[in-house]
């Protein structure tokens, strides 16, 4: 399962989210749950081209890095900006009890999806009682 975040740890996060100087690390909203033995992690990143994601995982570490680069101006002049750009991270702390060399990643419409099965020795097994039965997969 993913592991719990500390609570003062986000608000850091957030902190250093909003007093940045540069604004370098920008929000990526994120949702997360168990189906059957794997997990799925959607993240939020309207506006972000594929080839502008980039995922590491190390150790049970998975770091999302994303960019969303500014529009082109030409010869607009800009009235009016919120949408933010720049460099995006998250990371999210996993659990030993994930296959963290099975992560499987598709991006679709904004949203880049995660799914993390079960490591095998983390799946919930039937033990047999008696000499020489041997547990078995449910």
């Amino acid at each position: 399962m993913l592991m719990r975040t500390d609570p003062f740890r986000e608000f850091d996060r957030l902190a250093q989210q909003l007093f940045s100087r540069d604004g370098s690390q920008l929000m990526m909203p994120m949702d997360a749950w168990k189906e059957g033995h794997a997990f799925t992690v959607e993240l939020d990143l309207p506006g972000v081209r594929e080839e502008d994601i980039d995922l590491e995982v190390e150790r049970n570490v998975l770091t999302v890095r994303a960019e969303r680069r500014p529009a082109e101006l030409g010869d607009r002049e800009v009235i009016h900006a919120e949408r933010p750009t720049g460099e995006f991270m998250r990371q999210i702390f996993l659990s030993d009890s994930l296959d963290t060399e099975q992560v499987e990643a598709s991006y679709r419409d904004g949203v880049l999806t995660l799914k993390i099965p079960m490591a095998e020795e983390a799946k919930p097994r039937k033990v047999l009682i008696g000499p020489g039965k041997r547990e078995i997969e449910q």
